[in-house]
């Protein structure tokens, strides 16, 4: 038998280490004792509300040290959290109480009132409770919390059982439950957190990604609470003043980002190792490919690397990466130790080194299957490899290199072109902050790139700019990759986790005259 809050939760308490700082968020200090203490409440809490073993509790919160006490007080009594990003839509959100059949829903105060007009009707639905002030008669989780028991008996469960889903963020389409089981946490917190950043109860983590994201789960939760460390929480928006602000007042250590936030904090030129903390020491991003420009240039300012890794809701965390000491800008590294890549064409055979292809993945803490939606789950997990989605190429020092999403690829002139170099060449102009390239057809019916533009601020927008673009990615790439149309744009449209939505921008591009 096998429960993970024994493994992160309560093998803490039990030693020494209790008495340390495990979460810092906008209300304080949080022991590693007290977390346990408040765990075993919410999980009784949970239990006198009818919460059972492999139910579902939706959770849509947002970060704070309740959110590790709901989810590890579900786990502890057998129930299933499913946590959701939390700048969705009410539609958004009624999908996923339906699909998941939640018994109970926990909701931050603030976004309560997204959800109030999709709760009646749901099924399934029994419980709400407001993280916050009770509205409409809801329970208030605090009050809850105090009438409830702080010790907890833990469920006997297997290791294969379910633990908790996480949903897929929609770049591709509606979001599919990927179902993972108790022992996929610690697998990710052996293979990443101590294999790759080596972390220790010494460090200080902070990750800009939230708790809610399978990148933010790992960042600010399985990997601090396996070592014993402490994690800061921010419930805001992590603008790159406060994110900076935070890495600074906090001491973090480790800090854990996505591309976008890195480019946004590097596009004020005044922003260096000044202005973080002197115990910095590994930053990492995920969530999209990292632009070798952004990189360099961090690493530049800053003096620390940014090592860039790919990692899947799927997978539940990086499973691919550069390392300390062995930084490929340009290239997302090379494997984890414990997971195994192929890069395959579209027989399934594996392609040579330097040939482009699909990247297949196997590893332990691959999700067992999207909920209710067997065809989808049989067309990314085959056997013990998953489907990433990924379009990548192996280089002849064995670093891999991103090309873009499979559904992402263009053929121009009969070759396939990678979205994402071109992107990486334009970027690295000074005057572009983010860019986005999908395919169009030209008057002859031919596929060529079109880039969508967001300039930095004070950038004016002309026709000549357009001209010096194509011109400036001209020089870094053969001519027939360059952008044959430029269109500035104010923002790109991207999931609630920082990834690009190019189909939104195909869509809106097919829509055209």
């Amino acid at each position: 038998m096998y429960n993970a809050t024994n493994h992160f939760i309560d093998r803490h308490a039990n030693k020494t280490c209790g008495v340390r700082v495990a979460y810092t968020d906008h209300t304080g200090d949080w022991t590693y004792h007290q977390l346990a203490a408040m765990v075993d409440q919410a999980g009784n809490v949970l239990s006198n509300l009818g919460l059972k073993a492999e139910q579902r509790l939706l959770m849509c919160m947002t970060d704070s040290v309740w959110f590790p006490v709901v989810f590890w007080g579900a786990i502890k009594i057998g129930a299933v959290p499913v946590p959701v990003n939390t700048m969705l839509t009410g539609t958004d959100y009624a999908y996923m109480l339906h699909d998941s059949c939640a018994h109970v829903l926990v909701v931050s105060e603030s976004l309560y009132p997204i959800f109030a007009p999709h709760i009646d009707g749901q099924p399934s639905l029994g419980e709400v409770v407001i993280d916050g002030s009770s509205i409409d008669g809801r329970h208030s989780l605090s009050v809850l919390m105090e009438s409830s028991e702080s010790e907890l008996p833990t469920a006997p469960i297997k290791r294969e059982n379910s633990a908790f889903w996480l949903y897929t963020s929609g770049s591709t389409g509606p979001p599919k439950g990927a179902v993972h089981r108790q022992s996929d946490l610690v697998q990710t917190a052996r293979l990443y957190g101590d294999g790759i950043l080596k972390l220790d109860e010494s460090d200080v983590v902070f990750s800009a990604a939230k708790l809610f994201f399978a990148y933010g789960l790992g960042n600010s939760m399985s990997f601090p609470l396996h070592v014993g460390c402490r994690t800061v929480l921010l419930a805001d928006r992590p603008t790159p003043e406060i994110v900076l602000s935070v890495m600074k007042d906090h001491k973090v250590s480790i800090f854990f980002g996505v591309p976008t936030l890195y480019g946004a904090i590097l596009s004020d030129g005044a922003n260096d190792r000044s202005k973080v903390s002197d115990r910095l020491r590994l930053c990492v991003s995920a969530g999209e490919a990292l632009p070798e420009e952004i990189g360099r240039e961090w690493e530049r300012r800053f003096g620390v690397p940014i090592l860039d890794g790919l990692g899947s809701t799927e997978l539940l965390h990086i499973f691919l990466s550069n390392r300390p000491g062995d930084v490929c800008y340009g290239t997302t590294g090379r494997a984890v130790s414990g997971y195994k890549l192929r890069i395959v064409d579209e027989n399934d055979v594996d392609v040579e080194t330097g040939d482009m292809g699909e990247l297949l993945v196997s590893g332990p803490s691959s999700a067992v299957c999207y909920w209710g939606q067997p065809e989808k789950s049989a067309q990314t997990f085959q056997g013990e490899w998953a489907r990433s989605g990924d379009k990548y190429y192996q280089d002849d020092q064995g670093y891999y290199v991103y090309c873009g999403r499979t559904d992402d690829m263009l053929k121009v002139g009969g070759i396939w072109v990678s979205p994402f170099e071109v992107e990486s060449a334009m970027i690295a102009d000074e005057r572009v902050l983010e860019v986005a390239v999908i395919g169009y057809k030209d008057d002859l019916g031919l596929v060529k790139p079109k880039a969508y533009v967001v300039l930095k601020a004070g950038v004016e927008k002309t026709s000549e700019l357009v001209e010096e673009l194509k011109g400036f990615v001209k020089g870094r790439l053969a001519p027939f990759k360059y952008p044959r149309r430029i269109e500035f744009i104010d923002v790109l449209p991207k999931t609630a986790t920082g990834k690009i939505q190019r189909y939104k921008l195909r869509n809106q591009e097919s829509d055209q005259p």
